[in-house]
């Protein structure tokens, strides 16, 4: 399957997956973003409106602004609003877009929140800071202006918010530096809502939201979601010369607009009950934009009839024009709208409710919406187009200014691209695009092919290979230039690479000229086709995931933190750990570890221990040592626990424990080293491993990791639980040989009899079985969920938990139902899998990660399982290596090795 369609996937589904998440319960759709959070820190839920926030770098390129926090006097002010705390600014690039998930033709509430705070240490008082100015563009469209009235208001909060329709998978929404200061946004949230509410709103035209009042609540009052499930914000309002009225009784709130029910239950009317008119006003002299209203009502005085006409400067409300006499329902809710943008010259506005006479009560108001149209007279790309651009862009992970429309406004139109705007659409076509030099790696994608407009495309001087997409040289419409090496064994690039820079590049100039040259090139290509071998990899969605798994950073000198004596820990005593059976390993002292690891010159990764650092030892061999932080939850029982374990235990897919440290001070673990990383390296692409997994590889893996974990259970005079099974703790060794390591949590049953372990802390956030929160209790079937997340970590290439878009189980759970395992299977593999081998993993891993725990196979019955599906995908392999000719043999081994 092209690694599009899972991507398209994975963006589609990210708003019905945020409901699959239990932090955010019923908020399905939301999209809420805390700006300037760093991305390792964990969401949050909102006291008081219980939404879950995350960071926003999966939401913007990487690398694009800086994170601030307001100053302490802004933040006291702004105290009960956490999510106001941070920000993100924009010092560089003209254009900053924030990439929203959405889906054609479905509307949505966008609304970016902004808390100066003297972040840049101007204050108001500075002309700089005073003078600050920059434009909001949905798309191609200017939305608003923001200007010197956030600085001005310096702890006080401002958001603006557009509704608008869905075009395309994504919705950019822009900060534009216009030359007035530094732009910068504290949050951005999208919220879905239903068809039926504003009717103006269509692709063409959105709206700007002015005010949205609950009329008759105190001015402190602000009402949102849960109450509104749409997370409309309703701003309490006092309207001079009015009276204030409420009710607790309850009111139906049924109709299209779904007003929350506080709101609905307070009100304006006229003073004393007398008046005929209710009268509510405002100015605006900066904009030239048309108004609209949306007016709510329901009566829930119920006393006698109550009957009102409507109109805006004169101009009736609620009927196209003519005059409507309008009678709100006893304790239920209505609403008038207008049909038709209204501008005043003055930029005066009076709404007026005037009472008809065969009504014995004065008007009253609920609530009131005002929105300004916007007209989307910008051009915009085609959204075939943007979907695949954006597709290409996040498969090669490419940066540039790639942001917001690909082609407007004109002065921000992407690098390397070029538009036509024919037809009376208004949309533009992408027509070229030049992505020579640009340093991309992996297979020549198929999102190219959906760029239909396309007659020029130059890929020189990458490092692409394997096939051209058949469907990008049939539908060729002019010339296309491509340049890849002829190596397609990008497992071993770091072995090739030398060869591939020798050899001269070849250029594929494809141009259709006549019939013949068009047949000639395309019989050429399939029987290249026919002979080559799929390498499926791509650089797929880097910018949007991105989690900080491990600090890769060298470290030059360290000296590990200390810790109390052995002799003197709480809770452990020497007769305690008396029968540790430590003959078989090697008892190090510090200094050695000193001299091995060059003073801890090497840092190799980190866990929930401490630091891990590359050593030699004096006979040339290598190890990995691993020396408990200060910082760590794991003490002396827990590192006594990992010794007892791995000298005990032997077996081929266990690390082997050298030996250990355990002096006065220091507390360390010396096992062997796993020259290839772990597997969470090679799906994450987090160190220079060379190579993306194939299919065959990822089973062999998963079924040596699988064996590993069985030996614990049921190896052992008394079965072992691990009690953190992760890609992390799944090392690979010469040729990809896996072994199960990490043994810092495990546990040992004392008897025969036993059946579960009891512990306060295990495991890791996303690979914990869900029965131990509620009894906290460790058996055997929580190692076979976090082994199940294992399974469709493998087969995804996800990570177990996507902020905002809740755990992989529900994720594939979702997919699964679709029939297509193209929809769940990892991108980079290209398609090039057995798919019965795909869907028995799968299948594999869902009867792993059942939620009751009883119904959950044995890592025995898993193994074999695994066993099952290695044989069909070496069978697969077999079949291809065979091939129609010796020739296609030859081709073969030229363009990559057996996976075997």
């Amino acid at each position: 399957m092209a690694p599009m369609l899972l991507f398209a996937a994975l963006m589609l589904a990210s708003l019905s997956e945020a409901a699959a998440d239990d932090g955010i319960g019923g908020q399905s759709g939301f999209v809420s973003i805390d700006c300037g959070r760093e991305a390792n820190y964990s969401d949050y839920k909102d006291p008081k409106t219980g939404i879950v926030y995350v960071s926003d770098e999966p939401y913007i390129d990487a690398g694009a602004g800086e994170n601030h926090r307001i100053s302490a006097t802004a933040t006291a002010t702004a105290a009960d609003s956490y999510l106001l705390q941070t920000l993100r600014s924009f010092p560089s690039g003209p254009r900053n877009c924030y990439a929203l998930p959405t889906v054609a033709g479905t509307k949505y509430l966008v609304r970016l929140g902004f808390l100066y705070g003297n972040f840049d240490g101007e204050n108001s008082s500075s002309s700089s800071a005073s003078s600050l100015r920059f434009d909001l563009h949905l798309g191609a469209q200017r939305w608003a202006t923001v200007d010197d009235v956030v600085v001005q208001t310096g702890g006080i909060s401002r958001m603006y918010e557009v509704v608008f329709m869905g075009w395309a998978r994504w919705a950019p929404a822009c900060l534009v530096n216009v030359g007035g200061g530094t732009p910068f946004v504290s949050s951005v949230e999208l919220r879905p809502i239903d068809d039926e509410l504003y009717p103006s709103v269509k692709t063409s035209e959105s709206l700007s939201l002015f005010k949205r009042s609950d009329m008759g609540a105190d001015t402190t009052t602000l009402t949102r979601y849960p109450a509104d499930e749409h997370d409309r914000i309703w701003k309490g309002t006092g309207n001079p010369g009015s009276t204030d009225i409420s009710t607790q009784e309850k009111i139906q709130s049924e109709n299209s607009f779904e007003v929350p029910l506080p709101v609905l239950q307070t009100a304006i009317t006229t003073p004393g009950g007398n008046d005929t008119t209710l009268t509510v006003a405002w100015q605006d002299t900066r904009s030239s934009s048309e108004y609209m209203v949306f007016l709510h009502f329901a009566d829930f005085q119920k006393i006698q009839p109550r009957q009102f006409n409507v109109t805006l400067n004169d101009i009736p409300i609620g009927s196209n024009g003519r005059s409507l006499m309008f009678s709100p329902s006893p304790l239920d809710s209505s609403s008038v709208y207008s049909s038709d943008g209204y501008r005043a010259d003055d930029g005066n506005y009076n709404l007026v409710l005037r009472r008809t006479a065969a009504s014995a009560l004065p008007p009253m108001l609920n609530a009131m919406e005002i929105y300004t149209v916007i007209t989307h007279d910008s051009p915009r790309t085609f959204h075939k187009d943007f979907d695949a651009i954006m597709n290409i862009k996040y498969e090669y992970g490419i940066k540039k200014n790639w942001m917001g429309d690909p082609c407007f406004p004109s002065e921000f139109i992407w690098d390397g691209i070029k538009c036509s705007t024919a037809g009376d659409d208004n949309t533009s076509r992408i027509i070229s695009l030049d992505l020579s030099q640009s340093n991309l790696q992996g297979v020549v994608s198929i999102n190219f092919t959906f760029l239909s407009a396309l007659n020029y495309l130059n890929l020189s001087g990458n490092q692409l290979n394997g096939p051209v997409p058949d469907s990008l040289c049939k539908n060729i419409a002019g010339l296309y230039i491509f340049s890849y090496t002829s190596d397609g064994d990008i497992c071993n690039n770091r072995t090739s690479s030398s060869r591939s820079t020798n050899r001269s590049t070849t250029i594929l100039a494809i141009s259709i000229v006549t019939p013949v040259l068009a047949v000639a090139i395309l019989l050429a290509f399939l029987l290249w086709r026919a002979k080559g071998k799929h390498n499926g990899l791509t650089s797929f969605g880097i910018s949007l995931i991105s989690h900080n798994w491990f600090m890769q950073k060298p470290v030059s000198t360290f000296d590990p933190p200390r810790v109390p004596d052995p002799k003197k820990a709480p809770g452990s005593t020497t007769d305690h750990w008396s029968h540790l059976p430590i003959n078989g390993s090697r008892q190090f002292t510090y200094e050695e570890l000193k001299n091995f690891t060059l003073n801890f010159q090497r840092f190799i990764g980190q866990g929930g221990f401490g630091h891990v650092y590359y050593g030699c030892l004096e006979d040339g061999s290598e190890v990995a040592v691993k020396m408990r932080s200060e910082s760590s939850l794991h003490g002396l029982d827990e590192f006594l626990a990992e010794v007892q374990s791995l000298t005990k235990v032997h077996h081929r897919n266990l690390v082997s424990l050298v030996g250990y440290c355990w002096e006065e001070h220091y507390l360390a673990l010396v096992y062997e080293y796993m020259p290839s990383g772990s597997l969470c390296d090679h799906l994450r692409g987090k160190r220079d491993v060379g190579e993306t997994l194939n299919w065959a590889k990822r089973v062999r893996i998963m079924l040596e990791a699988a064996q590993g974990l069985e030996y614990l259970h049921k190896g052992c005079n008394l079965p072992i639980i691990h009690g953190d099974v992760k890609t992390n703790n799944v090392l690979l060794g010469e040729n990809l040989k896996a072994k199960l390591a990490d043994f810092g949590l495990s546990k040992m049953y004392i008897s025969d009899s036993q059946t579960h372990i009891s512990v306060t802390a295990a495991g890791t956030v996303g690979y914990i079985d869900p029965e131990y929160y509620q009894t906290g209790r460790l058996t055997e079937s929580s190692d076979v969920y976090s082994f199940g997340v294992v399974l469709l970590e493998v087969v995804t290439g996800e990570l177990p938990i996507l902020a905002g878009h809740g755990h992989i189980v529900q994720r594939v759970e979702r997919k699964v139902t679709s029939g297509s395992i193209g929809l769940v299977a990892d991108a980079r593999l290209n398609d090039s899998y057995d798919i019965s081998s795909m869907w028995k993993v799968v299948d594999t891993a869902m009867l792993c990660t059942i939620d009751v725990a009883i119904q959950r196979p044995t890592m025995s019955t898993v193994v074999l399982q695994l066993k099952e599906c290695l044989a069909l995908e070496e069978a697969r392999e077999d079949r291809n290596r065979a091939g129609p000719t010796n020739d296609a043999v030859d081709v073969v081994s030229t363009f990559g090795p057996s996976a075997r």
